[in-house]
This record gives C-alpha cells, structure tokens and sequence, in this order.
C-alpha cells in the first residue's frame, strides 16, 4: 500500500473518501475474509461480520489515531467483531461460545465452500477447543502468517506473550492431533 499517512489523509479527506475507501476495501477484504472465517468459520456469517467490519472501519475513521498501523487497527475491528457475533450467537442459543465453535465445525462438513479433507477439519475441531486468546493467536501466525508483532498489535499484548500463547496453542493441537 502507498504512504499510509498519505492514504489515510486519503480516507479523511471528503474529496478522495471514496475512491480511497474502495482501494482499502479492494486490499483488505481477502485477508480480512480469512482472518474472520478462522474466527466465525461460517461462510455467510463471515460475509455479514466483514460488511459490518468495513461499516465500523468507515464510521470511526475520524477516530484513527494512528499510534498503531491501519492494517492492524482495522484487523482488532475485524477480531473484535467476529468475538461480539460469536458470543452474541452462543448467547442466543443458550450455549457457551465454544460450544458454538464446536456445533459450527460440526457443520463445515456440509458447507459447500469448505473443500477441506478429514485432517483439515480434525484441525479446525482441535482449533475451536484453545481457549479464545490462543485460538486467536494461532490463527493469526499460523494461517495467516502475520508476524508477532503485528498480532501484538492487533491484540494489544506482548510478543513474549503471544509467543507463550502460541506455543501453548501448538502443544495442544499436537495432542488433539495425535489422540486416537
């Protein structure tokens, strides 16, 4: 992406608003796509957590401080959003959070836009049982490829944290692989 100051002057200025918005959602709506699906795992629940995604980015703009990059500000909208429609969910269906992950894996075998294979979908499973912090965190490095320090920024933690919980996150899906 070009100068960020400079592109998100961009986004600010009622001149080039528009334009500029639609180059950040043309940038960022595959990577947001993934980043929500490994968090909400339903395809058309993913699209509805994203266009609301784009919404809050859109709306709070003005707001921006710029102590952290856009990339990782939009991508804590992005986390944050897809957390509040989980447990918005679970809440609705009297279930806790993880249970909803659990009954929405259970699921992806019958969605269409899921092609993955008997070993992709035990990941998913051992995935959806991490604790919320951690399943964050190794969503982000593992499918996502992002570096530490952007998740730290995205989650507002340390790298010595997030390295902890990745390394916890791993150990647990290793065993969860592993078992019968």
């Amino acid at each position: 992406m070009q100068d960020e100051k400079e592109f998100i002057d961009q986004l600010l200025h009622p001149k080039t608003q528009n334009e500029a918005f639609e180059k950040l959602i043309k940038d960022f709506q595959r990577p947001l796509y993934s980043h929500i699906r490994s968090i909400v795992l339903n395809h058309d629940d993913t699209n509805d957590v994203l266009q609301n995604v784009f919404i809050k980015v859109f709306q709070n703009l003005k707001n921006f401080k710029r102590e952290s990059k856009l990339f990782s500000w939009v991508y804590r909208i992005a986390t944050n959003e897809s957390i509040t429609f989980i447990n918005q969910k679970a809440k609705k269906n009297h279930i806790s959070s993880q249970e909803y992950a659990q009954k929405e894996i259970d699921n992806l075998k019958a969605e269409t836009y899921f092609d993955g294979d008997a070993i992709q979908l035990k990941l998913q499973k051992a995935v959806a049982l991490l604790p919320e912090k951690q399943q964050l965190v190794f969503n982000m490095k593992y499918f996502q490829e992002l570096k530490y320090e952007e998740i730290s920024e995205i989650l507002g933690t340390t790298v010595g944290g997030l390295k902890a919980s990745y390394f916890h996150a791993v150990k647990k899906i290793e065993d969860y692989m592993n078992a019968g």
